[in-house]
């Protein structure tokens, strides 16, 4: 080595001048000087201090760690007597049924084919000319009751007698039993009409919304489906048809009755006139009183003249003069003949005052009258009951024909396995927990 590289760099190097001390050249730009770039400083070297206090500390962590030995690690997991309980439980519970739901469902459980139809109830009501006679509409009684019509449908549909109808007609019995394999939905009762009910509330599912009704029927046959579906609809129409001739006859009894009443009520009221006419000898009371009124309204004219005659005559003539005598004469008669008048106002025949009688009389008049109106309203409710009754006003309207299905769509093979896994496995989680809850109470 030779002695130029045993010289440190530091001493090798100039030291860099100052910018301040370089004076510029002459015709060069003088510029601002940059500061030299210092070296990163080197980590220092523990001292031995340092390096006594590391020591010390780990010789501490030595012996803390003899003075409190550390635990082995964990064993393996192994299987123990409770979960192979869980497991066998797991499998009785839920596996091994839904493995015999699954073998039933797509083994032995017969294939069965629905049929739809679906109606509702119309009512047809015209406005009935006894409406417009004073509020006297409601002798009518014709009135439309289409919603309670489509209730009583309902509940007939799902009533013991449509069965027995039915069945009178189809043998539901033999239909339901064609699948003697098929222990679950096959009909499996005895002859008793209960079973045979309960079976129809399986097989026939009826569906009510805003007064319409919607069936579906199943059946291991196509055609009896459609054939049920086609009885219950037409037993439907039977039962409207007979409400339909209920209504009708009420309607026609109901005004038949209110005719009869009306009549009476005229005939009494006409009869009480005739009486009275009879009994005092007048048509009219208050044509006779109008004619007496007339008969004082002339005389007082004439008494009237009369009295203007005797003024003047006493006036002009003497006082001895017979025309003065035979005018107050005149005056007179007429003046007994006014009071005469005037007292057929209070009596009649000294039986009873007149203006009794004319009250008795207007009293039979409105009768008379009000009687004569009821007659009129009810003879028009009447004949429009009996309009009414020769139309059919309610009628089952099918909007959904009784249909053929083409292929098999019950059992839902898929959906009942799906439901029968989730309702076991949840209850075989209810259960555990229900056991290992109480298990640890003890």
């Amino acid at each position: 080595m030779s002695a130029h590289d045993q010289i440190p760099s530091s001493q090798t190097q100039p030291p860099a001048e100052p910018a301040s001390e370089q004076p510029a050249k002459t015709g060069q730009i003088a510029t601002t000087p940059q500061p030299a770039r210092q070296p990163a400083p080197r980590p220092k070297k523990p001292g031995a201090a340092g390096i006594k206090a590391r020591q010390l500390k780990s010789q501490q962590i030595i012996d803390a760690s003899m003075q409190h030995p550390v635990l082995p690690p964990a064993s393996a997991a192994k299987l123990e007597r409770r979960h192979y309980g869980m497991a066998i439980s797991f499998v009785l519970v839920v596996l091994i049924p839904i493995l015999v739901s699954a073998y039933y469902l797509y083994a032995k459980a017969e294939d069965q084919y629905a049929s739809y139809v679906g109606f509702s109830v119309r009512s047809e009501s015209a406005p009935s000319p006894a409406d417009m006679l004073g509020g006297l509409g409601s002798l009518v009684g014709v009135t439309s009751s289409s919603t309670s019509d489509t209730d009583i449908l309902f509940k007939f549909i799902q009533s013991r007698d449509l069965v027995e109808r039915v069945n009178a007609r189809l043998d539901l019995r033999a239909i339901w039993s064609k699948a003697p394999g098929d222990p679950i939905f096959s009909y499996g009762g005895d002859a008793s009409l209960e079973d045979l009910v309960a079976e129809w509330e399986r097989k026939v599912r009826i569906y009510y919304d805003t007064g319409m009704i919607d069936l579906r029927v199943l059946a291991f046959d196509p055609h009896d489906a459609q054939n049920i579906a086609k009885a219950i609809m037409e037993e439907g129409g039977l039962l409207i048809n007979q409400l339909n001739d209920i209504a009708r006859e009420d309607a026609l009894r109901y005004s038949r009755d209110e005719l009869e009443r009306a009549q009476e009520r005229l005939r009494q009221a006409r009869q009480a006139v005739t009486e009275f006419r009879n009994r005092y000898q007048l048509v009219d009371p208050v044509a006779d009183v109008q004619g007496q009124i007339g008969v004082v309204t002339s005389l007082q004219q004439q008494l009237a003249e009369q009295l203007v005659s005797l003024g003047l005559l006493r006036a002009n003539a003497q006082p001895n003069d017979p025309r003065i005598s035979q005018t107050e004469l005149r005056i007179e008669v007429i003046r007994e003949q006014i009071e005469a008048e005037r007292q057929k106002f209070g009596s009649n025949s000294s039986e009873a005052a007149l203006s009794d009688v004319v009250g008795q009389y207007e009293i039979l008049a409105v009768d008379r009258q009000f009687a004569e109106t009821s007659y009129t309203a009810a003879l028009a409710s009447y004949e429009t009951a009996r309009a009414e009754a020769v139309r059919q006003s309610r009628y089952l309207a099918a909007y959904i024909r009784p249909t053929l299905a083409q292929a098999a769509e019950f059992p839902q093979r898929a959906k009942l396995l799906l439901m029968i896994s989730l309702f076991l496995s949840l209850l075989w989680i209810i259960g555990s927990l229900i056991f290992y809850s109480l298990r640890d109470r003890r």
